[in-house]
């Protein structure tokens, strides 16, 4: 019970910190559609975020995407990842570059069970990847875009709530900290949308 109040604490945090989510596109069988596809099931706190507020970008750099809609697709971006990843020779990484040495991996994968899953990044070039998908104890690792890795021993909604108030969640030196209310955007759906910014309420920092 301990890991679930944890869990849920982090999440009502974060989501008091973005305000009223708009649950714009909530839709449970996109979500059944998706997990059926890559065999493995998104952890619900991943799922509540993402139906809450995606698409959507956070803070100017973060990016969540959403599953059901055909703009911003998060499984066609999972499945265009998972496929760039798994085309790179990962063999002949400095020792302390290389994740299987410094995490304990067996292998360096991508998009399947034992793998890493692409669940967010940012237009700064970090991609969080979902380790242990499934278990009852998965974890992150958040490649910085120039293979350097950090590792994450939490759920999203922790790891969420960490980078939103400033904490390094993408390696050392990574923070992005503004002060002030969280800045939400909604992604443009067709060609000739636009941007739409708002702001999550006060949060005293």
């Amino acid at each position: 019970m301990r890991n679930r109040n944890i869990v849920a604490d982090h999440l009502s945090a974060v989501m008091a910190m973005l305000g009223p989510a708009p649950n714009r596109y909530a839709d449970p069988g996109a979500w059944d559609r998706l997990h059926a596809e890559i065999g493995i099931r998104l952890p619900v706190d991943y799922q509540v975020l993402v139906d809450a507020y995606a698409p959507v970008q956070l803070n100017g750099h973060l990016y969540l995407r959403h599953p059901a809609t055909e703009r911003w697709n998060l499984g066609r971006e999972i499945r265009d990842s998972v496929r760039v990843r798994s085309e790179v020779e990962w063999d002949g990484l400095d020792p302390d570059e290389d994740p299987r040495l410094l995490f304990g991996l067996e292998k360096l994968s991508f998009g399947n069970p034992q793998g890493l899953w692409p669940i967010a990044g940012t237009d700064r070039g970090e991609t969080v990847f979902l380790v242990a998908a499934g278990t009852a104890a998965p974890w992150l690792l958040v490649e910085d875009g120039e293979e350097r890795w950090a590792r994450y021993d939490m759920g999203f909604a922790e790891w969420l709530h960490r980078y939103l108030i400033g904490e390094d969640m993408g390696g050392p030196n990574s923070s992005v900290y503004y002060p002030g209310p969280v800045r939400l955007c909604r992604l443009p759906m067709t060609v000739d949308d636009r941007p739409e910014p708002w702001s999550g309420p006060d949060r005293g920092m």
